[in-house]
C-alpha cells in the first residue's frame, strides 16, 4: 500500500537569514529534564521486563512523572537538604498476565532511583528523594489495538522535525553537554542543574547560562565567583570552536551579592529547594525548545517505544529530516516534517506525511523530491527499529 508522502516547498526565510533567534536546552539535572529521564528510564525498565518474560513489549505509558521540589538550607562549605525531593511515578502499565503478577512497581522505582544517582552526583539518593509509584494498569480498550499483530496508532497525534539545527542551536546543544558532561569532571563545584539560553541577532549570539553550584564545593563568595567566571571563560573557549560568530556569555545573572543571593544548591539541582518539574516542559525530542521551529508539545518521554505515535513521529521526524539533509548532499537548506497518525491504523502508514524543503540556491524541488521520498519511506519501512535503538541508548527523547 503506497504511503501518503507530500513533497512540497518550504516558504519561509531559512533560520540562518532571519534577524533574530531564540533557542534553549534545560540540562539533564533540570527538574523537567529530570522527569523526563525518570519517565523515560522506567519505560525502557518495564520494556525490558516484558521483553525478558514474553518476548515482546506490552502496553505502558510511564509519561506523567512529576517532580516535587523539597527544601533545602545551602551554605558555603556544605549545607543541608531539610525536606527531600518528592517523585511521584504516574502513568499504566500491564501489571499482570494470565494471571501471574509483575514486579512493575519494584522495576518503576528501581528504574528511578538509578537513573537519578546516575545524573546527579551530590544527590543522596536514600535521604534526599522520596519515590512514589502509583501506576496503574492500562486501558482495556488500548491494550486491544496495541496487542493486535499489526501495530496500530494508539492515538490520532503527530510528530514533527527539521534539519539541519543552525549554527545557534548546535551551539546551545552543545554548551550544555560540555558543562553537564565534561567541564563538570573538572569543576565539581558545577552542578548538574544547567539551562543555556540562547539568542542571536544578525551575527552576533548571546549565552544566558543558569549553572547550579554545589556549596560544599565553594567555600566562601569569592571562590564562587570565580567558579563563575571560569565557566563562562570554559564556555567560551568551547564557543569559538563551534561558531565563527561572534560570542558573548552571561552566567548566573540572578546572583546579586549585596543582599547575598547566589545560585547555591546543597545537591547541585534546583528541585532541592522548590523548583519543580514535568514530563514534557522541556525540552523537545531533538534535545531543544526553538520556538523558532516547528514543535510539538507532546511529551515523548516514558511514552511506549512501539504504538505510541506522540513518540514515534517525533522521533521519526527528525530522523527524516536530517537523512533527507544528507542523503540531497549539500542541495537542500532546510527541511520540516511532519507527520499525522490515525488512531487503529498501522503506525508504518501515516494518514500523511508531509515534507517542506527548502532548496539550496539554483536547485530545483524536483531534483530533490524523489530522494526526500525514498528517505521518508525508508524510516516508515524500519519503525520496528525504534524500540531496539531507544533501549540500546542509540536514540534520545530529550
Amino acid at each position: 500500500m503506497p504511503r501518503n508522502v507530500e513533497v512540497e516547498p518550504l516558504r519561509t526565510v531559512h533560520i540562518e537569514d532571519q534577524d533574530v533567534e531564540m533557542v534553549e536546552r534545560k540540562g539533564l539535572g533540570h527538574p523537567d529534564s529530570i522527569a523526563d529521564g525518570v519517565s523515560e528510564s522506567v519505560s525502557r525498565a518495564l520494556s525490558r521486563l516484558y521483553l525478558d518474560e514474553y518476548g515482546r513489549i506490552l502496553h505502558h505509558n510511564t509519561d506523567e512523572t512529576q517532580v516535587v521540589g523539597g527544601a533545602s538550607d545551602p551554605q558555603f562549605g556544605g549545607g543541608k537538604v531539610t525536606k527531600p525531593i518528592y517523585i511521584l511515578l504516574v502513568g499504566r502499565a500491564t501489571t499482570e498476565v494470565n494471571g501471574q503478577k509483575l514486579p512493575y512497581r519494584e522495576t518503576a522505582i528501581e528504574a528511578a532511583r538509578k537513573y537519578v544517582q546516575s545524573v546527579c552526583a551530590h544527590v543522596d539518593i536514600d535521604h534526599h528523594v522520596e519515590f512514589d509509584c502509583r501506576i496503574g494498569q492500562g486501558s482495556v480498550d488500548l491494550r486491544g489495538v496495541f496487542d493486535q499483530k499489526n501495530v496500530l496508532s494508539n492515538d490520532t497525534s503527530f510528530g514533527v522535525g527539521f534539519a539541519p539545527l543552525s549554527d545557534l542551536e548546535r551551539l546551545v546543544l552543545e554548551s550544555e553537554h560540555f558543562l553537564t558532561l565534561k567541564l563538570k569532571k573538572k569543576l565539581p563545584a558545577l552542578g548538574e542543574d544547567v539551562k543555556v539560553m540562547g539568542y542571536r541577532q544578525g551575527n552576533k549570539i548571546h549565552l544566558t547560562v543558569a549553572a547550579a553550584i554545589v556549596d560544599s564545593e565553594v567555600q566562601d563568595a569569592a571562590e564562587y565567583h570565580r567558579v563563575c567566571e571560569e565557566i563562562g571563560e570554559k564556555l567560551a573557549d568551547q564557543a569559538a570552536k563551534l561558531t565563527q560568530r561572534e560570542v558573548s556569555i552571561d552566567v548566573n545573572t540572578a546572583d546579586d551579592p549585596e543582599l547575598g543571593r547566589y545560585y547555591l544548591t546543597v545537591t547541585g539541582c534546583s528541585m532541592e529547594a522548590g523548583d519543580d518539574g514535568s514530563v514534557g516542559r522541556g525540552n523537545r525530542a531533538n534535545g531543544l525548545i526553538t520556538p523558532c521551529r516547528p514543535m510539538s508539545l507532546e511529551a515523548s518521554a516514558g511514552k511506549n517505544p512501539v504504538n505510541h505515535v506522540g513518540k514515534i513521529y517525533n522521533l521519526l521526524g527528525n530522523l527524516i529530516a536530517n537523512d533527507i539533509v544528507r542523503e540531497t548532499g549539500g542541495n537542500v537548506k532546510e527541511v520540516h516534517v511532519r507527520i499525522l497518525s490515525q488512531i487503529g491504523k498501522p503506525v508504518d502508514q501515516p494518514q500523511v506525511a508531509s515534507l517542506q524543503i527548502l532548496p539550496a540556491e539554483g536547485v530545483k524541488l524536483s531534483q530533490v523530491q524523489a530522494k526526500a521520498e525514498a528517505v521518508a519511506n525508508s524510516w516508515f519501512e524500519q519503525v520496528d527499529t525504534i524500540p531496539r535503538r531507544l533501549l540500546t541508548g542509540k536514540l534520545s527523547v530529550f
